[in-house]
């Protein structure tokens, strides 16, 4: 039971990041959702430009050692994620430049959303030349 413990919070800790970098789409749909996102976002940010290991992957290397497994040292994107990506390890250069991804995608999307919508509210007459 404790095992699945730790793989639920494995794939919640999946599902937030995939919500920092993308959550921003979800503004399409809410207007308020920026507040949500957000902040989940400028946290992904700062775990990685600070290198610190996140609560995530601190409670499920708590789990996995209550279930008798070992846990990890690493953060959860070294453990998991950076061998597919980087097989050479993380450095403090990968953690910045993971940092910068969360900022672009981020920018990218929001850019997009403001585009979107100006052009949404714009009248025929401001599209005429």
């Amino acid at each position: 039971m404790v095992r699945w413990a730790a793989d639920g919070v494995l794939l919640l800790h999946l599902a937030f990041i995939l919500f920092a970098l993308f959550g921003g789409l979800l503004a399409l749909r809410w207007r308020w959702f920026p507040w949500v996102h957000l902040p989940a976002a400028i946290w992904g940010f700062w775990v990685e430009l600070s290198g610190r290991i996140c609560p995530l992957t601190a409670l499920e290397n708590a789990l996995r050692r209550r279930a008798g497994e070992a846990g990890y040292g690493e953060s959860f994107i070294e453990h998991y994620l950076l061998d597919l990506i980087y097989p050479a390890g993380l450095t403090s250069t990968i953690q910045y430049l993971l940092a910068a991804v969360v900022i672009v995608v981020n920018l990218a999307i929001y850019g997009w959303l403001c585009k979107y919508k100006r052009n949404r509210h714009s009248s025929p007459e401001d599209n005429e030349v």
